[in-house]
């Protein structure tokens, strides 16, 4: 069984890091996981950063990820949040869709 990794929103941002993560996805040296949330997080700070690229594109990003990478997705999680002490409230998110998206490891900068 590969590898799993939690992408988080900083991992997706950079189009060339999220290519290589999704390529090593789709050739089955790992599997990938991100839940909407972490989307929109990236999308969100790419659409700030990076005013010009039109948002049709950044959304056909996250719609390719979503068609390409197999049972990326992870839902469900929200239950958990609340239970889930981190030093930082912001991120209980991701270590809930961790937990629930049965991830190896959270990738992160």
């Amino acid at each position: 069984m590969a590898y799993t990794a939690l992408l988080d929103a900083c991992v997706l941002y950079s189009a060339p890091v999220t290519d290589l993560l999704l390529r090593a996805a789709l050739t089955d040296l790992c599997r990938v996981k991100w839940t909407v949330e972490i989307h929109d997080e990236w999308m969100r700070n790419l659409a700030r950063n990076r005013s010009d690229l039109p948002q049709w594109k950044i959304e056909r990003r996250r719609d390719l990820m979503d068609r390409h990478a197999r049972d990326a997705l992870v839902t469900g999680y929200a239950a958990l949040i609340p239970t889930l002490d981190l030093p930082d409230l912001e991120d209980r998110h991701v270590l809930a869709a961790t937990i629930i998206g049965r991830a190896d490891v959270i990738l992160t900068f």
